[in-house]
């Protein structure tokens, strides 16, 4: 049962990085990188998943605390990028919910990756 949750999980994180691919309009350098990124995190999640190792754990290592450090980064890009539009989002508040949303959207992700990695 626990393996068919993470494979539900890996696809709606899929299905959310396309997603925004195609509604995001022109891709910026941020957002391609942030899309590389993406892609091999959700690798790593996947071998994970399925208990294949693709590559060495030194890796999956740099590609944890990597790709975490690049997701709160982006992550508060995005925020400021879209505070002008929304001003219901902006000030601590804004902040608070972000980290929220993002620690439960990714919480997943990331402890499968260190799962792999460690």
């Amino acid at each position: 049962m626990e393996q068919i949750l993470w494979f539900i999980y890996a696809a709606i994180l899929g299905t959310a990085t396309v997603g925004f691919i195609i509604h995001s309009g022109p891709l910026n350098f941020p957002v391609k990188f942030d899309l590389a990124v993406s892609v091999v995190t959700w690798i790593g999640l996947f071998g994970f998943v399925t208990g294949n190792q693709f590559f060495e754990p030194i890796v999956w290592k740099f590609v944890f605390f990597g790709g975490l450090l690049w997701d709160i980064l982006f992550a508060f890009k995005l925020k400021q990028e879209f505070a002008g539009e929304r001003e219901e989002v902006a000030g601590l508040t804004g902040t608070f919910f972000l980290a929220l949303s993002t620690v439960i959207l990714l919480g997943p992700l990331y402890y499968g990756l260190y799962q792999y990695a460690f």
